[in-house]
């Protein structure tokens, strides 16, 4: 199993930016493909963007393409979110994930962790 926490979050205004965090613990990191979600007041929980187990597949949701970059350091254990241009839409809880499944990272992960705030102010 793995245990995620998420770091990073914080209060920015719009088109400013933000870099989140998550480290990993318990098995490494490097055995799986990870995951950003968010969940904003009173909506369901989104899907942001995912990277395969080496790095070198990503996807983006359509709201976050060209402005999001999710990159993983396997030696430290680490994937991050670097949010560029944030808008006020982008303001949500927003929470690593992992998966055995580059397919389900994206969908249904198996493993969460608690979650950071990002708020944008306009």
């Amino acid at each position: 199993q793995v245990q995620l926490v998420e770091s990073g979050g914080g209060l920015v205004q719009a088109g400013g930016s933000l870099r989140l965090s998550c480290a990993a613990s318990g098995r490494p990191l490097m055995y799986y493909p990870m995951g950003w979600f968010r969940q904003a007041p009173g909506k369901e929980r989104e899907f942001v963007a995912a990277i395969s187990q080496n790095g070198g597949i990503t996807y983006y949701a359509n709201s976050v393409k060209g402005r999001f970059t999710i990159s993983r350091d396997n030696a430290k254990n680490t994937v991050y979110l670097q949010m560029n241009s944030l808008k006020p839409d982008d303001t949500a809880d927003y929470y690593c994930a992992a998966d055995a499944s580059e397919r389900n990272v994206r969908s249904a992960p198996a493993y969460w962790g608690r979650g950071t705030q990002v708020t944008v102010s306009s």
